[in-house]
């Protein structure tokens, strides 16, 4: 059994350590209502990209000479995962679920016979797919440093996906983030960007009819590379707001469990204390009856 002086260090631990997590709590929340209002306004600039991306591409799609950006190179034999998680952990399963969809995919693309690569946006996915797959992680974008994510950070990724796709190094590229619903809800996500994917709705021909400046393959060529950084850039968000209500629920569950543990600890502690003050009274007392 633990003696009284164990049981008080690790009562004090696990204060200490409730005092870390509340903290932590309380940091994320603060940064929560930025990062979700920033991730809110991101989705109608980008869902309008793709409603405007699908109007051009319906009436050009079919033509000769379209952009591979928008229908393919032709083939899917080798897939790109942009694969975006948090530098730092301490979020419960936000992580690991985007890890976790990443892998079913590539799990199923390989049993099919394809080529998989990935480009990690993120510390902890690497760190966790890099056990498996360190083969097929071709790059990694390491955002660290970067205290507030800018439409640059996201920029500097798309240039990074086009280059390889210029070079020819895959068919298909799709990202992978957590959609944030609220603070207790995020939403593992897979979007493809290349080839670029239409709207429900859009492929089909009941769209209005517009007359384009300067001609649509040129509107289409700036749309679809456009396109690519703003998804990116709205997966960063959602990534963002995802990780920030994701450890603010963690961190209010550690506070919680070390709150219980420190009242169990503290229950044993005085019972403890209490069966050797009476151990040592019926010493004493058993003494002065034999003197």
């Amino acid at each position: 059994m633990a003696s009284l002086k164990d049981m008080r260090n690790r009562i004090a631990s696990v204060k200490a350590t409730r005092k870390i997590t509340k903290a932590m709590q309380m940091v994320a929340a603060a940064k929560l209502r930025r990062a979700q209002d920033a991730a809110t306004a991101a989705r109608p600039y980008a869902e309008r990209m793709a409603r405007v991306l699908g109007n051009v591409t319906a009436s050009v799609a079919n033509k000769s000479g379209a952009s591979p950006l928008l229908v393919g190179t032709g083939k899917d034999q080798v897939h790109l995962l942009i694969v975006m998680t948090a530098e730092r952990g301490l979020c419960g399963g936000f992580n690991t679920n985007i890890a976790r969809l990443a892998r079913q995919d590539a799990i199923r693309l390989l049993k099919e016979g394809k080529t998989v690569k990935i480009l990690t946006v993120g510390r902890k996915g690497y760190d966790s797919l890099r056990r498996d797959y360190a083969r097929q992680v071709v790059d990694r974008v390491d955002l660290k440093g970067v205290k507030q994510l800018t439409f640059a950070n996201a920029e500097d990724i798309a240039h990074k996906v086009l280059a390889m796709f210029d070079a020819g190094e895959f068919d298909v590229a799709t990202v992978y983030f957590s959609e944030f619903k609220s603070v207790i809800a995020q939403k593992p996500t897979a979007l493809q960007l290349i080839p670029a994917t239409i709207p429900e709705g859009q492929a089909s021909g009941s769209l209005n009819v517009y007359e384009y400046e300067p001609s649509e393959e040129e509107i289409l060529g700036y749309l679809l590379t456009r396109n690519i950084s703003t998804q990116i850039f709205r997966g960063l968000l959602e990534n963002a707001a995802s990780e920030q209500g994701a450890r603010m629920s963690a961190m209010d569950n550690a506070t919680r469990n070390a709150g219980d543990m420190i009242n169990k600890l503290t229950i044993r502690y005085n019972r403890q204390r209490q069966a050797n003050i009476t151990k040592e009274l019926i010493e004493i007392i058993s003494g002065a009856e034999a003197l």
